[in-house]
């Protein structure tokens, strides 16, 4: 490896919304996120479905499901 073209690769905390931390090493330090794998749906299971305009149910009252 050529010196001197890499970045520096430091400690960092991640902080999601939820508030959990998780502690890695990144190019970036002190990272903030809105959604990680403690509050992530895929991760949970737990399923949210958001409809603030009822696409649900127009798409429901055209295809008669």
């Amino acid at each position: 490896m050529k010196k001197g073209i890499h970045p520096d690769y430091k400690e960092t905390t991640i902080t999601c919304a939820c508030g959990n931390v998780i502690k890695t090493r990144s190019v970036v330090q002190n990272l903030k996120v809105e959604i990680c794998s403690a509050c992530h749906p895929f991760y949970t299971g737990k399923k949210k479905m958001l409809d603030s305009s009822g696409r649900v149910e127009k798409f429901k009252k055209k295809y008669k499901i």
